[in-house]
C-alpha cells in the first residue's frame, strides 16, 4: 500500500461515507455487541484522522479491516487483563480491596505492562517473566527454555531495553 494522497478532510469524508456502514457491519458480526462495534468503528476512523497521509484507495476495505482488527485485538487483550485482575480481587480480603479509583489505576498499569510484554519475542518474554515473577536464576531459565545461559542474558538485556524505553516515556 503506497502512501500518495495528502490527508484532507474531503478524502476522510469520502472514506467514512463510503465504508462506515460496511465496517460497522463487519465489527458487529465479530463482536455481537452493536455499541462496542460502533465505538470501534469510530476509533478506526479516528486512527486515520491522526495520520499525516492516507494510502491510495485501491483497497480501502483491507486498510480499514487491518486497523479495526488491531483495535479488536487490543480490546480482547484488555478484557483478558481485566478478567485476570477481577479474579485476583475475588480472592483478596475485603480490607485489601482497592477503591474504585485505585482499581482503575491498577487496571491502567496492567494494560501498560501487558503492552510492554507483548512487544517482546515469546522466548524473551518467557525468560523475563521466569526471572521477575518466579525468581529463577539465569541457569534455571536456560535449562527450562533449552538454551544457554548466555542466551538468557541476551533475552534479559532485550527485555530490560524495552522496559527502559517505556520508562523514559513517563519521565518528565
Amino acid at each position: 500500500m503506497s502512501i500518495q494522497e495528502p490527508m484532507s478532510q474531503q478524502s476522510i469524508a469520502v472514506l467514512y461515507s463510503n465504508h462506515y456502514g460496511w465496517l460497522l457491519g463487519w465489527l458487529s458480526r465479530k463482536l455481537n455487541c452493536p455499541h462496542l462495534a460502533t465505538d470501534l468503528t469510530q476509533d478506526t476512523f479516528l486512527r486515520i484522522v491522526g495520520r499525516k497521509s492516507l494510502p491510495d484507495y485501491r483497497e480501502p476495505k483491507a486498510y480499514l479491516t487491518t486497523i479495526a482488527r488491531g483495535l479488536l485485538i487490543d480490546h480482547w487483550r484488555k478484557q483478558e487483563v481485566e478478567r485476570a485482575w477481577l479474579e485476583t480481587l475475588a480472592f483478596m480480603p475485603q480490607s485489601l480491596v482497592p477503591s474504585a479509583e485505585e482499581h482503575m489505576l491498577v487496571l491502567e498499569a496492567l494494560y501498560q505492562v501487558d503492552m510492554l510484554l507483548n512487544q517482546l519475542k515469546p522466548k524473551v518474554r518467557e525468560a523475563f517473566l521466569l526471572s521477575q515473577l518466579d525468581g529463577l536464576t539465569y541457569a534455571q531459565i536456560a535449562e527450562k527454555l533449552g538454551v544457554g545461559e548466555r542466551m538468557v542474558k541476551k533475552y534479559m538485556a532485550q527485555a530490560m531495553l524495552v522496559c527502559l524505553s517505556a520508562d523514559s516515556e513517563y519521565l518528565p
